[in-house]
């Protein structure tokens, strides 16, 4: 599993189709970290919700995950309405309602959740560390993006099986020319990466198929992050470091392509 985000996701998309019960929401959020707390992000949404508005700190202690799932309910309430994954980064706003505090909040983080009746009010969440152990969940009230579609999963999973060979061939020419950098082994740190993505489970009940490309992807994803903890040979040339991202850049774009299809596509309708 890639975020927290992607987590919260499949399982409470699990849970609110009657297929897996909160606490199994809960044991997978735990996963992440053992502290979790709820605020909200802008003054609207504390007064519909309840919960604390951080106006003076924006991190301020929110309340138990339990409110979590409560703010989630209520907003999945009306039959019509759905739960997506966005991954955005600068360059890609794709499922981000433009203008709002939430499209900012998600944009810092690389990841949140929107849920509600796509082309009507709803809420979106967004989680950020506090410290190592602890996990705040800001939530905001926004408009749900009517969205794009997302790409098959035929299509997803010839990318990301495509992707993995890629993404080996990027790392070896990195690694190649790159500035020696002790006795780290690329294949031990990949198979580290691989290791903490694994703690991180999917529901039973989500379709083979974007397992299958979920797993693929946290491959291509272990390669990439060795990859960009790799030295360029020039250290000190833009250049050399321009040519690095440019090289791994669609690989990532690729990535968080086929895993909002996957996730969202394991959310699936109620």
């Amino acid at each position: 599993m890639c975020s927290p985000s992607a987590t919260l996701t499949v399982w409470a998309g699990a849970w609110l189709s009657g297929r897996s019960a909160p606490d199994d929401v809960l044991d997978a959020l735990h996963a992440w970290s053992p502290h979790h707390s709820v605020a909200a992000g802008d003054p609207v949404t504390g007064g519909r919700t309840g919960l604390p508005w951080p106006t003076a700190e924006p991190l301020e202690v929110g309340t138990g995950i339990m409110m979590l799932l409560k703010v989630i309910r209520q907003a999945m309430s009306e039959p019509a309405a759905r739960m997506r994954l966005v991954l955005p980064v600068p360059g890609d706003a794709r499922g981000l309602p433009a203008g709002t505090e939430f499209a900012s909040a998600a944009m810092d983080a690389e990841e949140g959740v929107i849920a509600g009746v796509p082309g009507g009010e709803g809420v979106a969440l967004v989680p950020q560390w506090t410290d190592e152990e602890s996990l705040q969940w800001t939530v905001f009230h926004t408009t749900v993006p009517v969205p794009a579609p997302d790409m098959p999963l035929g299509e997803a999973e010839y990318t990301m099986r495509e992707a993995v060979r890629d993404a080996a061939d990027a790392l070896t020419r990195i690694h190649t020319t790159a500035v020696a950098d002790g006795d780290d082994d690329p294949r031990e740190m990949i198979e580290d990466e691989l290791a903490a993505c694994s703690r991180h489970l999917y529901p039973d009940c989500a379709p083979l198929r974007a397992r299958r490309i979920l797993d693929s992807a946290d491959h291509v994803a272990a390669i990439l992050t060795v990859a960009e903890q790799t030295t360029p040979s020039s250290p000190s040339s833009a250049g050399a470091a321009r040519a690095q991202e440019t090289l791994l850049r669609p690989l990532w774009h690729a990535l968080r392509a086929a895993r909002l299809a996957a996730v969202n596509a394991a959310v699936g309708p109620r």
